[in-house]
């Protein structure tokens, strides 16, 4: 893809527009040891998604690629809901007929990109309904962890649409073509413990334990070697599109850049010396 195409691993520039001097209306920022955690906060209207949320989603998801001590991301929702997807009120108060393709192209899209194309793990902690679009934003993060009260639900097909936001895309390629289809054209709720069956999701826990789960899981991503997981994330997304003999080609172009980082000369020096190693992310 070509959000992985560039080798050069040029440093992040840590961003003077950091979460604390951010203004949103809905969404929440905060950090805790390397960990930036982004909450929409919309939860009366289970954080349904409208044309402030994407801007500031759009907004947020560039400070954390420019900042570099962002070492993993979550993604969650605030209140009983994740997201359930596009605000239709908000586009029923319009007037005329609703422009999806320019909806998609310049607010959806650009946050799906966004977060394929960071260097980093990204967790959605999904406390709740995930639906539509909202649905969308979880399977675009790296992993999953769910409420075992959390639920999924395609909808589009109830209101005559497809699904979007890279839904058909990741959707397919987790769980195989067939059961994309029947449940992308039932539009059937799915259950956190399907889900897990399914392998949509990787970890359920309690719903009063998500938050401590989430951010321990994300705390010790965010201490490993930052830039080896990044290189990770290239090599897998890039295995969903190309051949054994490019992958390996690739493979081998990546753990080159790899060994150069400081990272790995802390890790070999820590294995020789038998201990754990304290990496920094470069």
């Amino acid at each position: 893809p070509a959000w992985f195409c560039n080798l050069d691993l040029p440093a992040a520039q840590y961003s003077p527009m950091s979460a604390k001097t951010q203004n949103y209306e809905t969404i929440l920022v905060s950090d805790a040891a390397g960990v930036r955690t982004i909450t929409l906060n919309r939860p009366d209207d289970l954080n349904a998604i409208d044309d402030r949320v994407t801007k500031e989603l759009q907004a947020e998801l560039k400070n954390v690629a420019r900042d570099r001590t962002v070492r993993c991301l979550v993604l969650t929702g605030a209140g009983r809901g994740f997201c359930a997807g596009q605000d239709l009120k908000s586009v029923m108060k319009r007037e005329g007929p609703f422009d999806f393709t320019a909806a998609l192209r310049q607010r959806y899209n650009p946050i799906i990109s966004a977060l394929k194309a960071l260097e980093i793990p990204t967790i959605a902690g999904i406390n709740g309904v995930a639906a539509g679009a909202g649905w969308s934003l979880a399977l675009a993060c790296d992993l999953r962890i769910a409420a075992k009260n959390a639920k999924f639900v395609g909808a589009f097909s109830k209101i005559g649409l497809i699904p979007d936001s890279g839904m058909t895309w990741t959707l397919p390629r987790l769980i195989g073509l067939a059961k994309a289809l029947e449940i992308a054209w039932t539009g059937d709720a799915i259950s956190a413990d399907l889900a897990l069956q399914f392998g949509l999701v990787n970890r359920l826990v309690e719903p009063e334990e998500l938050a401590k789960v989430t951010q321990e899981w994300a705390a010790t991503f965010a201490k490993s070697a930052t830039k080896a997981l990044g290189l990770t994330k290239r090599a897998m997304y890039a295995a969903m599109g190309q051949g054994l003999d490019e992958q390996l080609e690739y493979e081998a172009q990546l753990q080159g850049a790899a060994g150069r980082t400081k990272d790995y000369s802390e890790g070999v020096k820590a294995f020789i010396e038998k201990r754990a190693a304290e990496f920094i992310g470069e």
